[in-house]
């Protein structure tokens, strides 16, 4: 008999440096549900006897590796759902191909020789001498509209794509810019703008559903004010 088991100590209380311990692998590194309570059983196997874990801390240990679990399974299923959610915006999407949107903002595109350029003046109190000014991409002028006196209100405007003299322009980008007289001073008016819809995309980025419209312009489905004329 040895000095250990003379003085009344028992080996099996020691740790057996004898196991070796597995390693687990770089796609099985996760604390699951039954690893816990394996966890837990080594604990009570392997407490102190003198400071037993009382009934207070287990209940805690159990609650938040629960909670903890049922957060990563709700992550699971939220993006599994926002998976399936962008899915069915984009194939709603689709539907928009060849059609018209409205979005904010003075800038079109007029697509060949009779293309047009239409949209909307948002206008929140009476203008008089209200007035459209067409502009190419070299910043000058080459239509100029007199609307007159118009109500407070969405006005909805079309141009043929022609200059003050009549001959029609290039296809490419045109601004927009409305001005009118509010109580004897002359303001800029903000303009929504009809695009055509030529393709549409998910965008990795996290922008969700992304229209593509003509011109070579691409915006999320979220700026879209109106669907049609």
């Amino acid at each position: 008999m040895n000095l250990l088991e003379q003085q009344g100590l028992n080996r099996d209380l020691y740790w057996n440096t004898d196991k070796q311990v597995k390693i687990a692998q770089n796609d099985d590194q996760t604390l699951k549900q039954e690893d816990f309570f394996a966890l837990l059983t080594e604990q009570l196997a392997n407490q102190d006897p003198t400071k037993p874990v009382n009934n207070d801390q287990m209940v805690a240990q159990m609650t938040s590796f629960t909670t903890a679990d049922g957060i990563s399974q709700l992550n699971e299923q939220f993006s599994s759902f926002a998976a399936s959610m962008t899915s069915n915006q984009a194939l709603q999407a689709s539907s928009l191909i060849g059609q018209q949107v409205l979005v904010t903002g003075n800038i079109g595109f007029k697509d060949g020789a009779d293309g047009s350029i239409s949209g909307v003046i948002v206008n929140e109190q009476t203008t008089q001498n209200t007035e459209i000014n067409i502009y190419n991409t070299a910043g000058e002028v080459v239509r100029t509209m007199q609307i007159g006196t118009q109500p407070a209100g969405n006005i909805e405007f079309n141009w043929d794509g022609t200059d003050n003299n009549g001959n029609s322009l290039p296809s490419g980008d045109y601004a927009v810019q409305v001005q009118g007289d509010i109580f004897g001073e002359v303001q800029a008016l903000p303009t929504a703008i009809n695009r055509h819809v030529d393709s549409v995309s998910l965008s990795g980025s996290g922008q969700g559903v992304v229209l593509n419209l003509d011109g070579d312009v691409s915006i999320k489905l979220d700026d879209v004010i109106q669907i049609g004329k």
